[in-house]
């Protein structure tokens, strides 16, 4: 039996909150004061929160209990699932918005990203999205790196199989309708961790509106408890290959997008296999890569290639 439950802890109400905002989280509590603390200074108002718990035994529940006072919230917990698609799914069946936004709670925003992303909406696009930068420490006073997203051409599912990735997930207001049309994120256990990349394919497939803001507004944590790894990267890629590659007779006589050579040369770099690691290299950099991503493909293919020596050398 599957043991859940939900409150209402908010005492703000919005008569009618044009966004959700959802929030996962697991085991999170002093990362989750940052995200909130973010929600409470956004400049629009007419939004909702709903924080996700998978399952966590620390003191998340009386965090979220002190913002009570400062925002329309609600808490649901459950049982641990793993990954982020459960509580996702969950926020997105407990909301009441026109907008679907996300969230992750180790993740914050610039006071004005609600602002931006419904007036983007409200002209008529489907789903939102806009660069991050990257966080490293707690104590971090200032961010030089971003994480990127890349304008989309249509047609959209094209384009992010070709290119890969483009959004990340906590940059996201999209419209809850088409979440309803795609079902929601999906909660297979081989997609954990790149369940965000699988839900911004199946968009996709369904409308080609989707719109950049051309602008960091917000903050995306790289310090520590991801819960991406290099096998767990293997494992998404060949999911990946078999769900939208395979399947695919368009792709038969086609190579590979090169940005998935690149993902499997950099896990195997990682964990030591540097024979796999300079081939996929190889391959990758026969196909389209960014400036940026070209320069570390030749660094990585250079120096499992000296790595490879040493071990004969050694061996």
């Amino acid at each position: 039996m599957t043991h859940r439950f939900c409150e209402n802890l908010g005492t703000l109400k919005s008569a009618k909150p044009q966004v959700s905002v959802v929030v996962p989280t697991y085991n999170r509590a002093r990362d989750l004061i940052r995200c909130l603390d973010s929600l409470v200074k956004q400049t629009y108002r007419e939004f909702e929160v709903l924080v996700c718990d998978d399952g966590s035994t620390d003191d998340t529940r009386e965090v979220v209990s002190r913002y009570a006072d400062r925002l329309s919230l609600r808490y649901h917990w459950a049982e641990n699932f793993g990954g982020p698609a459960r509580p996702r799914n969950i926020g997105i069946g407990l909301s009441h918005g026109k907008y679907t936004a996300f969230l992750d709670s180790d993740d914050w925003w610039l006071p004005a990203k609600l602002a931006e992303s419904v007036a983007r909406l409200d002209e008529g696009v489907d789903i939102v999205y806009h660069d991050l930068y990257l966080a490293w420490s707690h104590n971090q006073r200032f961010y030089w790196l971003k994480r990127g997203a890349r304008a989309l051409a249509a047609p959209v599912f094209e384009d992010l199989i070709t290119n890969g990735n483009a959004i990340c997930n906590s940059s996201v207001v999209v419209r809850r309708e088409i979440l309803d049309k795609i079902g929601g994120f999906s909660e297979e256990r081989a997609l954990i961790a790149w369940e965000d990349y699988d839900a911004w394919l199946r968009v996709a497939k369904v409308t080609d509106r989707f719109s950049r803001i051309d602008k960091s507004l917000g903050y995306c944590w790289r310090g520590g408890g991801n819960i991406s790894s290099p096998r767990r990267v293997i494992g998404n890629l060949e999911k990946f290959r078999e769900r939208y590659i395979a399947s695919d007779p368009s792709w038969r006589n086609r190579p590979l997008p090169a940005w998935y050579h690149y993902g499997l040369g950099l896990a195997n770099y990682t964990l030591g296999s540097h024979a796999l690691a300079r081939e996929q290299m190889r391959l990758a950099l026969q196909g389209r890569l960014p400036r940026r991503s070209r320069t570390k493909a030749r660094f990585f293919m250079a120096a499992a290639t000296g790595r490879l020596i040493v071990a004969r050398q050694f061996g």
